[in-house]
C-alpha cells in the first residue's frame, strides 16, 4: 500500500482485510469439523486450490498455502502442527516452531491471555488481538482465533487461525496520525514539511506555506526552500543520513528580498526494519536570535575593545600626570626630557620612548633623552633623524621630520606591514608594532619631538592621541616655563644687554666680600661711575648706538678690572665696581684717577666713528663709609653725585657730604613762592583700555605756571622739589587735589575714572606719609577707590621690607599701587611677587624699541608674561604710534597710554575730550 494513500483508501482496505480474515476462520472450522465437500481457496502464493472432503493431502495442501497461519496445539500449549505462514510470520523455520511452547512466541504482555485461551473452561471459540514475538525481534500484531478440536480417537487439542494485523495497525495508525499531524500543520509556529523519500514535498503547515510564498506541495525540497548553509552548500533532506537522529543545522533563504536565519531540523520516518519512508522537516525563523547574537557578540567586542582601550587610556593618564608632577620640580630641561622618557616607559609601559629638540643653526633633530632604547638602535634613530629640518626630502623622510613638518601628530599602528618606516619589520620582529611622534609646540613654533613605541598593534588611536597631544603640549608648556624661568632668573641678577651682574646680584657679592675682609687687615671700596653725555649720545645717534656705548664700556671695565664678577650696570649709565683688597685709601684715589684717565683715552667705535667718553666716579670704603653692602652703595652713589656737582673727576665719600650747597638759592625761592601762589596745577593724560579704546583711568601731571616763564617742564623743579623738601607739600597737595577731582567727576555724574598720582621717594620714606594718604581720602567713603600711587621701581627696592610695609597698608585702604618706568630699575624679580601692587606700567624706552626689533620686541613681552603670571595690570607708557599699539594688542597688553592717544592737558580740555557727553559741560 502507497504511504501517501488517502484516508478513504486505507478504511476500504481494512474492511476487506476483516472480511477475508473472517471468510478464514469458517473455512477452518470447516475443514477440522468434515462439513465441507470441496473448497475454492485464495493460496498465498495466488494459486486455485480445489480440494474434496476426506483428502488429507488436499486439506493439508489447502491449510498450507492459506494467507493465515495455522497451527494445531495440545491443550497444554505445545504445538503440534503450523503451517508455512505462521512460521514465515515468525521468521523461524518450520521444524523449530512445531513441537515449541506456543507461549514462547507471544510478547509478554499477550502470554496471560494464551494461558487462559488454553483452559478447558474457557469459551470454545473466541478471538483475540494478540502480539507475537517474532525470533528477529519484531513485534507482529495478529488476530488470533482459538477453536477446540473433538476428534474421533484423538485427545482434545486447540486449532489456532493468526491472522497477520501489521498492515491493518499500520493504516490505523496512519489514520489517527493524519488528524493529529493536520491540527499540528495548521496550528505550528515554525515552518514543517513532510517530505517522502525522494524529498518531494507531501504535506506542509500553514506558516511553511506563508515562508515559500505559496503551496510547496509536490515540489522537491530544495526548489520550494532554497537554504544555503554556512559553508555555503545548499541544504538537502535526501542523502546519506543518520536515520537513528534527528539533525539540525541553520541556513539562510533569501524570500522576498528580505534574508532569514533559520534553524532547520530533520527526522525521518522508517518502519519497523529501519526503511526510510520519508522525512519530517521543521524550519524555524532564528532571524530575531541571530541578530540578538550578533548584537551581543558585537557589545562584546565592543565591550573588549573599551577594556584594551581603557587600559591604554589608563597608561597614557599615567604618564600624563606623572609629567605634570615632573614640570613643577623639574629644575631644567634635562632634567625635563630624561625624566619623561623614564615615565613613559616604566609607568606608562611604552616599549621606548625619545625626545629630540630642533638645533636650528645645524638644520637638524637632536636627539637628547631617551629610554628603553638599545645602543645600536640609538644610533640608528640618531642618524635617522639627523636630516630631520630639511626640506629635501631625498635625504630622507622620517616621521619626525614629518611631524615637525606639518606641526601634527604622526602615527603608524601596523610597523610589520608598513613601508614609511624603514626599520618596521625590524621593530616587529622585535616586539614593537606602534610608533607615534608628537610635535612640541612653543608660540606655534615647533622646538622639537617626542616619539613613542608601543608594544600593541593598533594602539594609538583617537583618544590616546588626544591625551598624548595634550601631554605633548604639557612638555612644550614645560620647555617655554624652564625657559622663561631661566630667562627671568637671568633678569633678575644679570643685565640682558652688557651681561653683567645688576643692583641686586652685586650688592649680594660686595656683602660677600664686607664678610670676608671683617677682622682682616685689608678693606674694600665700592664706586659707581656715571657716563658723561650718554643721553645725548643716546638722543642724538639713538638707542642701538647708546646700547653699543654701554656694552663696549662694559667690556673695557671687565679687561681693565680683569674679572667681570667685579662689576654690574646698575642705571642706564651707571657702572659699580668692587675693589675687594684696599690696603689704604690713597691706593684707592690712585687706582681711580689711573682708570678714569685710561678710560678718557680709549676710542669707542659709535657707527663707524670715533668716540672718547668721559666718566665720574663716586667712592665709598668698608669699614668707614659703612658696615653694610647697601650703604656702602648709597655713599658710593652719594660721592657720584657730590662728584657731578663740584665738577670733581672722582670723590670719595665724607659723612658731612651734602647736596644742598649745589643748589641754587633763587629758584628754591621762586618754588617757595609758588607754593604760596597757587602756581601748580595737574594735568590730565588719558589711560586707555587697548582692546576696547575706553576710557580706564588717568595720570595726574604736575605742571607749574610761571608767571615769568610760563610752563615750566618738570624736569627742571621737580628735582629741587625734592633737594629742598618741598616736594611733600607740593606732594601732599596734589594728592588732595586728585581726590577732590575724583569726587567731583562721581557727584557730576561723570565717568569715575581712577587718578594715578606720582609719589617722590622721600614722600615714600616719610613715616607720616601713610596718615597723609587717609587724610586725603578720609574725605568721602569712595574716595579711596579714585586715587592710585605710581612710584618707581628705583624707589621701591632702595628699602624694600619698609616699601612693602609701608604699601601694604595703603593698599588696605583701598587705594591702587602702580610701579612706574618698570623694567629700568634692575630690581629682583624674586621680590615682585610680595610687592603689595596692582600694575606694572612698561617705560617709554622699551615701548619706543620694541617696533626696532626683535630684542625689544622680546624683552616687552617677557614683562606681559611676567605681569599676567602675578595678575598684575599691564600699562604701556610712551604709545606714540599705531605700530606700537598694534604689538602691544598681539602681546595681549591691558592699557596704554601716550600721545597717540592723549597729551597731558588741565582738567577743562581732559573733561571735554575724554569724560563730559558732546553738549554738556562741568565746571571745575
Amino acid at each position: 500500500m502507497a504511504r501517501n494513500a488517502n484516508p478513504q483508501q486505507l478504511a476500504a482496505e481494512n474492511k476487506g482485510l476483516r472480511a477475508r480474515l473472517e471468510r478464514a476462520e469458517e473455512s477452518m472450522r470447516e475443514i477440522l469439523s468434515g462439513e465441507s465437500d470441496a473448497l475454492l481457496v485464495q493460496g498465498a502464493d495466488g494459486a486455485q486450490l480445489f480440494t474434496r472432503k476426506g483428502a488429507d493431502q488436499s486439506y493439508r495442501t489447502l491449510i498450507e498455502n492459506m494467507s493465515e497461519g495455522a497451527l494445531t496445539l495440545t491443550p497444554e500449549g505445545l504445538i503440534l502442527y503450523a503451517n508455512r505462514r505462521f512460521a514465515k510470520m515468525l521468521e523461524t523455520p518450520l521444524e523449530k516452531v512445531i513441537g515449541s511452547e506456543i507461549h514462547t512466541w507471544f510478547a509478554p504482555e499477550s502470554r496471560q491471555t494464551i494461558q487462559m485461551l488454553l483452559q478447558k473452561d474457557a469459551v470454545a471459540n473466541r478471538s483475540e488481538e494478540l502480539v507475537l514475538a517474532a525470533a528477529d525481534g519484531v513485534r507482529v500484531p495478529v488476530y488470533l482465533s482459538v477453536s477446540r478440536l473433538l476428534l474421533d480417537k484423538m485427545p482434545d487439542s486447540l486449532c489456532m487461525v493468526a491472522t497477520d494485523l501489521t498492515e491493518q495497525k499500520r493504516n490505523e495508525a496512519i489514520l489517527a496520525a493524519e488528524e493529529f499531524a493536520r491540527a499540528i500543520l495548521e496550528q505550528a509556529a515554525d515552518a514543517i514539511v513532510i517530505c517522502d523519500r525522494t524529498g518531494r514535498i507531501i504535506r506542509a503547515s500553514k506558516q511553511a506555506q506563508t515562508l515559500c510564498g505559496r503551496s510547496p506541495i509536490g515540489r522537491p525540497f530544495e526548489h520550494a526552500f532554497p537554504l544555503a548553509q554556512s559553508n555555503g552548500a545548499a541544504f538537502s533532506p535526501v542523502g546519506a543520513i543518520d536515520t537513528a537522529h534527528r539533525q539540525s543545522v541553520e541556513a539562510r533563504m533569501d524570500h522576498g528580498g528580505r534574508a532569514f536565519d533559520l534553524l532547520v531540523s530533520v527526522g525521518y520516518l522508517t518502519d519497523a526494519r529501519n526503511e526510510r519512508l520519508g522525512s519530517v522537516i521543521t524550519l524555524t525563523d532564528i532571524t530575531e536570535r541571530k541578530l540578538a547574537e550578533k548584537a551581543i557578540l558585537d557589545a562584546n567586542r565592543t565591550l573588549r575593545e573599551n577594556e584594551i582601550s581603557i587600559k591604554r587610556l589608563n597608561r597614557v593618564y599615567t604618564i600624563l600626570s606623572g609629567i605634570n608632577t615632573l614640570i613643577v620640580r623639574a629644575r631644567n630641561r634635562d632634567d625635563l626630557f630624561r625624566e619623561a622618557c623614564r615615565i613613559a616607559v616604566e609607568q606608562g609601559q611604552f616599549r621606548i620612548a625619545w625626545i629630540g629638540v630642533v638645533d636650528r643653526s645645524a638644520g637638524k633633530t637632536v636627539l637628547v633623552a631617551s629610554a628603553g632604547v638599545g645602543e645600536e638602535l640609538l644610533t640608528a634613530i640618531k642618524d635617522r633623524n639627523s636630516h630631520s629640518m630639511s626640506e629635501d626630502q631625498s635625504l630622507g623622510d622620517s616621521m619626525a621630520t614629518r611631524a615637525m613638518r606639518e606641526k601634527s601628530a604622526v602615527v603608524v599602528n601596523d610597523l610589520r606591514n608598513s613601508l614609511e618606516v624603514p626599520f618596521g619589520k625590524r621593530y616587529a620582529d622585535s616586539g614593537i608594532f606602534s610608533i607615534a611622534t608628537l610635535p612640541l609646540m612653543v608660540s606655534e613654533e615647533v622646538v622639537g619631538v617626542i616619539a613613542l613605541y608601543a608594544s600593541e598593534n593598533e594602539f594609538f588611536h583617537e583618544e590616546e592621541l588626544k591625551l598624548l597631544k595634550e601631554l605633548a603640549g604639557d612638555i612644550a608648556f614645560a620647555i617655554d616655563h624652564i625657559d622663561k624661568r631661566d630667562r627671568l632668573s637671568y633678569i633678575a641678577y644679570y643685565d640682558e644687554l652688557t651681561g653683567l651682574a645688576n643692583r641686586s646680584l652685586f650688592i649680594e657679592r660686595v656683602a660677600q666680600y664686607v664678610r670676608s675682609v671683617v677682622g682682616g687687615r685689608s678693606n674694600l671700596a665700592v664706586g659707581v661711575l656715571d657716563l658723561e653725555r650718554f643721553k645725548n649720545i643716546n638722543h642724538s645717534l639713538g638707542r642701538p648706538a647708546g646700547d653699543a656705548l654701554l656694552k663696549q664700556v662694559a667690556d673695557w671695565l671687565t679687561h681693565y678690572l680683569g674679572d667681570a664678577n667685579l662689576l654690574a650696570r646698575v642705571d642706564a649709565d651707571h657702572f659699580a665696581f668692587v675693589l675687594p683688597d684696599v690696603k689704604h685709601e690713597r691706593d684707592v684715589s690712585r687706582f681711580i684717577e689711573k682708570a678714569l684717565e685710561d678710560f678718557t683715552k680709549h676710542p669707542f667705535m659709535l657707527d663707524e666713528a670715533v668716540f672718547r667718553v668721559a666718566a665720574k666716579v663716586g667712592v665709598a670704603i668698608f669699614p668707614d663709609d659703612g658696615p653694610s653692602a647697601d650703604m656702602l652703595f648709597r655713599n658710593a652713589e652719594i660721592a657720584l653725585r657730590k662728584a657731578k656737582v663740584s665738577g670733581d673727576r672722582y670723590t670719595l665719600f665724607a659723612q658731612k657730604m651734602t647736596d644742598t650747597g649745589v643748589l641754587k638759592p633763587t629758584l628754591e625761592s621762586q618754588l617757595r613762592a609758588a607754593i604760596d601762589n597757587e602756581e601748580f596745577a595737574l594735568h590730565y593724560q588719558p589711560k586707555l583700555n587697548l582692546v576696547s579704546g575706553k576710557l580706564t583711568g588717568a595720570e595726574a601731571l604736575i605742571r607749574w605756571n610761571d608767571p615769568r616763564r610760563g610752563l615750566v617742564p618738570p624736569a627742571q623743579f621737580i628735582p629741587i622739589l625734592e633737594e629742598t623738601g618741598l616736594i611733600f607739600e607740593v606732594g601732599r597737595w596734589a594728592l588732595h587735589k586728585a581726590v577732590k577731582e575724583y569726587l567731583r567727576w562721581r557727584a557730576a555724574g561723570l565717568p569715575a575714572v581712577r587718578i594715578a598720582v606720582n609719589v617722590s621717594p622721600l614722600q615714600l620714606r616719610n613715616t607720616g606719609f601713610v596718615a597723609e594718604i587717609r587724610e586725603a581720602i578720609g574725605i568721602d567713603v569712595h574716595a579711596g577707590a579714585g586715587l592710585e600711587l605710581e612710584i618707581t621701581e628705583t624707589t621701591i627696592m632702595k628699602d624694600l621690607e619698609y616699601t612693602i610695609a609701608t604699601l601694604q597698608e595703603i593698599r588696605e585702604m583701598g587705594v591702587g599701587i602702580a610701579i612706574d618706568d618698570f623694567g629700568t630699575g634692575f630690581s629682583s624679580l624674586r621680590y615682585l611677587a610680595k610687592l603689595p601692587i596692582d600694575t606694572l606700567k612698561i617705560d617709554r624706552s622699551f615701548v619706543v624699541d620694541m617696533a626696532s626689533g626683535s630684542r625689544g620686541l622680546a624683552l616687552v613681552s617677557t614683562i606681559v608674561n611676567l605681569g599676567q603670571a602675578l595678575s598684575l595690570k599691564l600699562v604701556a607708557e610712551g604709545v606714540e604710534t599705531e605700530e606700537q599699539a598694534r604689538l602691544l594688542r598681539l602681546l595681549r597688553c591691558d592699557e596704554v597710554q601716550g600721545y597717540l592717544y592723549g597729551r597731558p592737558v588741565p582738567i577743562e580740555a581732559f573733561e571735554a575730550a575724554f569724560l563730559v557727553p558732546r553738549g554738556q559741560h562741568t565746571s571745575s
